[in-house]
């Protein structure tokens, strides 16, 4: 597995309620090799149409990754299947009930939860996407991963001179602290 991780890449859907108590959900694409979020599209019906619709935007022209990993749920219809397989994508779907087969992305989806979602109310479908996009910025350039030798999944270069400043990010909730 590990030589394949470039080619390799898990989906899943997150859910997120509003403060109308409405529930939203968020289709989340992680690429293994760095762990780095490429997509995240919030909705409040997942189709099979709109899951490839997702899907083709995600991957366009010859990027599309090798294997997709990917659970049991009914949104990924036919519809799905069959635009993956017209894209030249193996589809592996996970045993149901047995989410520690897509770890990755589960755990990506986890983070997303413990370190942006628990700490605020959702007001709609644009402003979880807002804040969703926000988060992946700063997941894939600022959060340091401890199997990415403490870099973020977007190389960085060390900077050793220079005062250190805060800057806030996602509205407060976090920071990076860079050199200037």
């Amino acid at each position: 597995m590990h030589n394949h991780r470039g080619g390799i890449v898990s989906v899943d859907l997150l859910t997120a309620p509003t403060i109308g108590f409405e529930r939203l959900y968020a289709f989340v694409i992680l690429r293994h090799l760095r762990r780095e979020i490429i997509w995240i599209s919030v909705t409040t019906h997942p189709t099979a149409e709109w899951l490839a619709r997702q899907i083709t935007e995600a991957f366009p022209w010859d990027s599309a990754p090798k294997i997709l990993i990917r659970d049991n749920d009914k949104a990924f219809g036919e519809v799905f299947r069959r635009r993956v397989r017209a894209m030249g994508i193996r589809d592996h779907p996970i045993t149901p009930r047995s989410p520690w087969q897509n770890g990755c992305v589960e755990r990506v989806i986890g983070s997303i939860r413990r370190e942006c979602l628990d700490h605020m109310i959702v007001l709609g479908e644009a402003h979880l996407q807002r804040t969703l996009d926000s988060y992946a910025n700063y997941y894939n350039s600022v959060r340091t991963h401890l199997a990415l030798d403490k870099n973020a999944p977007f190389r960085r270069q060390v900077k050793r001179i220079g005062s250190i400043q805060s800057r806030p990010m996602l509205g407060g909730l976090h920071h990076h602290y860079v050199r200037v």
